[in-house]
């Protein structure tokens, strides 16, 4: 089973791999898998199902290094996402899911940075067979092993945060040899809970931060995660009962928004 783990730690050194240009594929969408699954999509959900999942995820951590997670993270500012390392095809699909998680978070702005410089999130494209060395380089030995003992991932993320909550850096790695449905699957994951939500549950069936769901697009249900926490009304540092109080009005100008960009029928 597919293992990933989101924790907030610090960010790390990685090399830039050279890498040589080849035929860009074909998007997720176009990925058999991802097709059949978005076809039995369940794409209707009440208040009270949206509610649940935002706060199973948004708050809490499935494994944390330091700091609270019994409050609100997110971005604020600009997201600008940079890859370090893989072959040319990976690069381009990366780019292609952050373009995507951009055309369906509101008030959420992302892209692809030009340099690793200008970026405060970085991707890391490895090997398969060198991802356990790149997680060693990154939190050292000792806590790499802890990763592994307790989590078994198969890509990973995490983020640094200030005071007040707000990420000022997410750190990224994802496997390029495990396929294309693993890859997509892992990216958006990734991506996402790196922006803030990183709890997993198992209690919901119908996010990708559950552990034995894996979808390799951005689902309907997790725009509606996304787009409450990137609602400008919804601030980092927020407790449980700041939020409880906004959601009903943020979900009324959430629900039209997800139907829009999406095609959806009417409520």
């Amino acid at each position: 089973m597919r293992r990933n783990v989101r924790i907030a730690a610090s960010a790390f050194a990685a090399l830039l791999l050279a890498a040589a240009s080849i035929d860009v594929p074909a998007a997720a969408k176009d990925i058999p898998s991802v097709a059949a699954r978005k076809r039995n999509e369940l794409t209707s959900f009440t208040d009270g199902q949206i509610a649940d999942g935002f706060m199973k995820t948004a708050f809490g951590a499935e494994y944390h290094l330091a700091g609270r997670v019994d409050r609100i993270r997110k971005y604020h500012g600009p997201v600008r996402v940079f890859a370090i390392g893989g072959p040319a095809r990976r690069r381009a699909q990366l780019a292609t899911v952050v373009a995507d998680i951009g055309r369906h978070v509101r008030h959420l702005d992302i892209a692809m940075a030009a340099s690793a410089g200008a970026a405060n999130v970085t991707v890391n494209l490895v090997r398969n067979r060198n991802f356990d060395r790149a997680i060693a380089r990154a939190y050292g030995r000792r806590r790499a092993r802890e990763i592994r003992t307790m989590l078994d991932p198969q890509c990973l993320s995490g983020f640094r945060k200030n005071e007040r909550l707000e990420i000022q850096h997410s750190d990224i790695f994802l496997t390029t040899d495990n396929g294309d449905f693993i890859f997509h699957d892992c990216a958006y994951e990734e991506l996402l809970q790196s922006l803030g939500p990183i709890s997993d549950t198992d209690e919901i069936p119908w996010t990708m931060f559950n552990d034995s769901v894996q979808m390799g697009y951005f689902d309907i249900y997790d725009q509606y995660i996304l787009n409450i926490l990137y609602d400008p009304r919804i601030k980092a540092g927020m407790t449980v009962d700041d939020v409880r109080r906004l959601l009903p009005e943020v979900l009324k100008d959430v629900r039209p928004w997800v139907r829009e960009v999406n095609g959806l029928p009417g409520e």
